[in-house]
């Protein structure tokens, strides 16, 4: 049988094209993009699309959907979703609902190559890439899964893998995801997150719209080399340089995280020495408590101990949260994803 292309993998113009080489005109590709992301699953249900071609769509064509393999549900609400993909492999998103809207935290690869001591995912490491299709299929299946129950506001790109690795497949899932043809979601709704790949900062800003978050952790080179490996390829003057390049718009501010990890990061001579390494820089810091697990061998600080950091950085003049954990008891807090099945 011949291979079936998956629509989901074409923005716009790359569908113009496949119509062309079909023998179709260009505006048949954008008709079959409007159902695409309105969410039908059936090639029949494209009520404008001659049914010669809608039978041509069948033969040629499918509309990859993600299958929901577990659901958990924490006690806050918190969401995580497991999906199948088509080769076997597992992959996370986690929900996080708020008052009147939603976040959801989409995975970009199954596993992750970088390494970083205190998170989960790392250990796996990296087993392969999502493709776009699958990155907007997460967003596509929870919205499905909500039912209309409470509005999919948000996305961020901070689950499983490191977004800027997979940086093509990245740029084409943010291009579907906030193009009016495709999910219209404000790029002021969208963060990507990153642990640093310095070269790829700037280009994220030039060839699309979204926040950026830097996983910092650590204010001096020694302790973050410990912690996150690739500060040894890209240290934290390299990686501060290539954030002052970031395409800031105006009232924006690049969201510095830091994972506090007990008696290693969290002194109050830490935090001075992360505000004095911040000076500058429109910046806004999230303080994230480490989420324990048995199989990382961190803690997160006393809460004193927090407040106390927390302090010292507000006084340098810092927009300063401290993100609260969610869904810790189904694996669903930072670092967590493992991308496997729950038994318990």
């Amino acid at each position: 049988m011949t291979h079936r292309i998956d629509l989901k993998e074409f923005t716009r113009s790359d569908i113009e094209q496949l119509m062309a080489a079909w023998g179709q005109p260009a505006f048949r590709g954008r008709q079959v993009l409007k159902w695409l992301y309105k969410g039908v699953s059936d090639f029949q249900e494209m009520t404008d699309v001659a049914r010669s071609f809608r039978e041509e769509l069948v033969l040629k064509a499918v509309m990859g959907q993600l299958r929901v393999e577990q659901e958990q549900v924490a006690a806050d609400g918190c969401r995580k979703f497991l999906f199948a993909l088509p080769d076997g492999n597992l992959v996370e998103s986690v929900l996080i609902p708020e008052e009147g809207h939603s976040t959801l935290c989409l995975s970009t690869q199954v596993g992750c190559a970088q390494g970083c001591r205190f998170c989960l995912t790392a250990r796996r490491g990296l087993v392969r890439h999502l493709t776009a299709g699958e990155i907007v299929g997460q967003v596509m299946a929870v919205r499905r899964a909500l039912a209309g129950e409470l509005p999919l506001t948000n996305l961020v790109f901070m689950g499983m893998g490191e977004p800027l690795a997979n940086f093509a497949q990245l740029i084409k899932a943010l291009t579907i995801i906030s193009a009016p043809w495709g999910l219209n979601f404000s790029s002021r709704r969208l963060t990507v997150s990153t642990v640093g790949l310095a070269p790829m900062i700037p280009r994220l800003g030039l060839e699309a719209r979204a926040n950026l978050t830097v996983s910092l952790n650590a204010p001096d080179d020694a302790i973050r080399s410990r912690i996150m490996p690739v500060n040894r390829r890209y240290p934290l003057a390299e990686l501060l340089a290539a954030c002052r390049q970031f395409p800031l718009p105006q009232h924006r501010r690049i969201t510095m995280a830091y994972v506090l990890l007990k008696d290693l990061n969290d002194a109050p001579a830490q935090a001075r020495q992360l505000a004095q390494l911040l000076k500058g820089f429109r910046a806004k810091i999230n303080l994230i408590p480490f989420n324990s697990h048995p199989e990382l061998s961190f803690a997160p600080p006393p809460l004193e101990r927090i407040l106390e950091f927390q302090e010292i950085l507000r006084a340098a003049n810092y927009t300063v949260f401290i993100r609260e954990s969610r869904g810790q008891e189904i694996g669903a807090a930072c670092g967590q994803l493992a991308g496997q099945r729950s038994f318990s």
